[in-house]
């Protein structure tokens, strides 16, 4: 694997911190040997990164954006959540909407040709490394209740090619005046990449499709599963009997001991859930 190609992630507390051991271990698992770098911000504890580097990943510290205190104010946590309040499944208390825009950084990161983004709450279950051939803005539909969502993307993975250029062009346009993203980077990304490339589903699961949309979860092309609102490692969530084979997975992978061979794993239509 190219020097030129890096995993990303980002962690903003020591939850997340927790959860990208889970990832980390799992790229490895993969049999990838590209580069896995782990940005995080200051909230996060020595102790808590300790794992991590351990694990050999890059640890790097990162600030949030250079953003007017006016754009901070609209993307504060009860700004966002008393406009759009989250009525599918429950965040933890722990999030925090503005981190998100840190995602954006990954841009500057120009020793890397490509590097593929992954959210700290994502596992890999195949080898993904193909996609560092992709095109930038590659990232996947963001369907996990109804088909009509393949309109939307989900930035929890996604391709990109870093770029100083890029990156400043990104921040003019973020911080304008009024601007406001209702889903954050998500909704940012979106707009600055209009013909964004679509990956399959497959490449950015999200765990709500076991239970909404079973027909359309297949093991044998699962490639990554994200565990958007509730969080594996959260103990007994309104949604953890649904969703226990996911979250015994992800246990397996935190945890580094008997992790599953997911073709053997029941797909959810064929487990009557």
């Amino acid at each position: 694997m190219s020097s030129l190609h890096a995993y990303v992630t980002l962690v903003t507390n020591d939850d997340y911190a927790m959860a990208a051991v889970a990832l980390v271990r799992s790229i490895m698992h993969s049999g990838s040997e590209a580069a896995i770098v782990v940005l995080h911000t200051a909230a996060v504890s020595d102790n808590a990164l300790s794992q991590l580097d351990e694990l050999g990943a890059e640890l790097r510290s990162v600030a949030h954006l250079p953003t007017s205190d006016a754009f901070n104010q609209r993307h504060a946590k009860k700004n966002i959540h008393s406009k759009s309040p989250f009525l599918k499944g429950e965040k933890p208390k722990f999030h925090t909407p503005l981190d998100n825009f840190i995602k954006l950084r990954l841009w500057e990161m120009t020793e890397f040709d490509r590097v593929i983004f992954l959210d700290a709450d994502t596992i890999v279950v195949r080898n993904i490394d193909k996609l560092f051939a992709y095109p930038e803005f590659s990232a996947a539909p963001n369907v996990y209740e109804t088909l009509a969502d393949f309109h939307r993307l989900n930035s929890g993975v996604f391709v990109a090619k870093p770029s100083r250029a890029t990156y400043e062009n990104m921040l003019m346009q973020l911080d304008q005046p009024d601007a406001y993203w209702r889903r954050t980077d998500q909704s940012f990304l979106e707009y600055f990449y209009p013909d964004w490339h679509g990956l399959p589903v497959f490449y950015n699961m999200l765990q709500y499709v076991w239970f909404n949309l079973p027909e359309l979860w297949d093991w044998k092309s699962v490639h990554i599963i994200h565990y958007q609102y509730e969080k594996p490692w959260q103990k007994d969530h309104a949604k953890s009997d649904q969703l226990r084979i996911l979250i015994d997975l992800w246990d397996s992978y935190y945890s580094g001991r008997n992790i599953s061979n997911i073709d053997e794993l029941p797909n959810p239509i064929d487990n009557n859930h």
